[in-house]
């Protein structure tokens, strides 16, 4: 994994959207006069790690473990458990097991090769997520969680994501950006209450443009992948 021959490997509209993204949360810091710095450098890391994700790059994947552990101590402070809960408990692992996955299943320079997901694993990720969030729903619950459905829907969509994200699936993207979707309600409560939470929200909102886009790449990259290649590989 080379940092500088992945950001070379960008393409403009990339660089632009990367560049946009981290502008938007950067000025909203400067016009709110937000002290949240913590805040922002987990939505400047988030930002970039889905930029590299989008390109099929491992760099996002070491990137989304930085954030995971970054954004469970924004949460920390707002007692955002079930996030905490999720991010290090479940996003911040897979995104460990990720790195090796993806290392393991280059297609070629600096991208991973893609994974056709089949009905049966379909079954099994859905069933497993039924069985986390029903898990994740009475601890959340015992912990007084605040905005609780809200939460939990978020670990539903949390897992899937991060899921298809190890195994190397497009449909990881539209999970994350189901996910983006609820977080933004949840750090829309929060910023009403604490200013220095907008970079959040703007974070996920930014979140939510790269993972329509990586969704959109990823679709781009199988074709071409099968079209290269004499075996499928499914899952």
């Amino acid at each position: 994994m080379n940092i500088i021959e992945s950001v070379k490997r960008l393409k403009l509209h990339e660089i632009i959207l990367w560049l946009v993204s981290m502008a938007i949360i950067g000025i909203s810091q400067m016009v709110f006069h937000v002290d949240g710095y913590l805040a922002l450098v987990a939505s400047l890391v988030g930002v970039t790690a889905l930029v590299f994700i989008a390109k099929g790059d491992v760099l996002g994947q070491v990137l989304t473990f930085l954030f995971s552990v970054l954004y469970a101590i924004v949460s920390y402070r707002y007692r955002y458990w079930g996030e905490i809960a999720t991010y290090l408990g479940m996003t911040a692992p897979i995104a460990f097991f990720s790195v090796i996955t993806w290392i393991r299943n280059p297609y070629q320079k600096g991208e991973v090769r893609v994974r056709h997901t089949t009905p049966k694993m379909w079954g099994i990720l859905l069933s497993l997520s039924l069985v986390v969030t029903g898990i994740f729903y009475l601890i959340l619950r015992w912990l007084k969680t605040p905005n609780l459905a809200v939460s939990t829907i978020s670990v539903t969509t949390s897992f899937m994501a991060a899921s298809l994200s190890m195994l190397r699936s497009s449909y990881y993207a539209l999970f994350y950006a189901a996910n983006d979707l609820v977080l933004i309600i949840l750090w829309a409560f929060a910023s009403m209450e604490d200013i220095t939470f907008l970079p959040m929200l703007l974070c996920f909102s930014c979140f939510f443009v790269s993972d329509i886009y990586g969704f959109i790449n990823w679709q781009k990259m199988k074709k071409s992948q099968a079209v290269n290649t004499s075996v499928i590989d499914e899952i």
